[in-house]
């Protein structure tokens, strides 16, 4: 008795200790079932309509391509040019910083910006540090690459045989309760791909939005602060607040009046995306009370940082259903 128990503890050890080691690509793999369950209702609508399920899904993943790079095409060049001119206005901000009549400068000599950083620049070892920051960098961006190729391929697998995944999982619930799980299941993939949709919509109104209060407030870069925010909007709760404070401080090197303005401004525009866009966006896809939206959020983004806070909404309604189809009812029998 007392091996099998220490056997049982030694699996179980290493069990955890294997998952933790994985934990990055686990993260990966939930992120491209999530993007694959998101563009399931497209493929749907053609399967309906009499199309195989492949050329269906190669229709899908054609028009996704198209639209992102036609978004690419018409971002990449702005941003571009912006982001040159953002470094090219850096030895202007260092300028200023020892301006003392200028904003920034006023703020350096109250914060002390740079003698902070030069410490820690100087903490990191020198060149060393430097070299070890370069090549920290390089795999970063490997990291990132490899990542996304990661996910491109498993969602890829995953839209081509997401049936065929259904059906055998489906195997391990009884014949008699299978149609009523199947049922759960397709509205759960519905509500996934619902929300995802308004997601997009929602972040894609607050880029919009950013681009044309920069451009009419002579905020820099405003193509490139734009597509800043609806990335950091698609994260909810927190995303939107993000972009605005990063948003307001590059407004700082306009004035301190126009700094203030985007604050008020994002204030205003989260105000309304909270309790007018979002509400209209999202009433078709997902039905889930504010309290447990955002604590959803926090445990999400606490347990598996971004992309947690990304299917913490989904994961919230699929918990719902379960509980109102399977939970709620047997209580209020008894």
């Amino acid at each position: 008795m007392g091996f099998a128990l220490g056997l049982g503890a030694s699996l179980a050890w290493l069990a955890v200790q294997t998952v933790l080691r994985v934990g990055s690509m686990l993260t990966l793999l939930l992120l491209a079932v999530f993007v694959a369950i998101s563009l399931e209702p497209f493929v749907v609508w053609f399967t309906r309509r009499g199309l195989r399920r492949g050329l269906a899904v190669a229709i899908v993943l054609t028009g996704f391509v198209a639209v992102l790079g036609g978004f690419l095409a018409l971002v990449i060049p702005p941003v571009t040019k912006e982001v040159s001119a953002l470094v090219d206005a850096v030895p202007g901000w260092l300028q200023q910083l020892h301006d003392h009549h200028s904003a920034i400068g006023r703020l350096e000599d109250r914060y002390h910006v740079v003698e902070k950083a030069r410490q820690q620049i100087g903490s990191g070892g020198g060149a060393g540090g430097l070299a070890g920051g370069v090549l920290g960098a390089g795999q970063l961006v490997l990291s990132t690459l490899t990542s996304i190729a990661i996910v491109i391929t498993v969602t890829l697998y995953c839209m081509a045989a997401l049936p065929a995944i259904k059906d055998f999982s489906l195997r391990f619930v009884a014949v008699s309760h299978r149609d009523r799980v199947e049922g759960m299941a397709d509205e759960i993939m519905n509500r996934i791909g619902k929300f995802m949709l308004g997601n997009l919509v929602t972040s894609g109104i607050a880029g919009a939005a950013t681009s044309g209060w920069c451009a009419a407030t002579g905020v820099p870069y405003a193509a490139a602060l734009g597509v800043f925010t609806a990335l950091m909007d698609m994260i909810p709760i927190v995303g939107s607040t993000l972009a605005g404070i990063v948003v307001s401080l590059v407004a700082l090197s306009v004035s301190l009046p126009v700094a203030i303005a985007t604050a008020v401004f994002y204030i205003v525009f989260r105000v309304a995306e909270d309790y007018l866009i979002v509400p209209r966006a999202m009433k078709f896809a997902v039905d889930v009370h504010p309290l447990v939206t955002v604590v959803a959020v926090l445990i999400g983004g606490a347990l598996l940082g971004i992309i947690g806070a990304l299917v913490a909404i989904p994961a919230a309604v699929a918990v719902g259903l379960v509980l109102d189809e399977y939970v709620f009812p047997k209580k209020e029998r008894t």
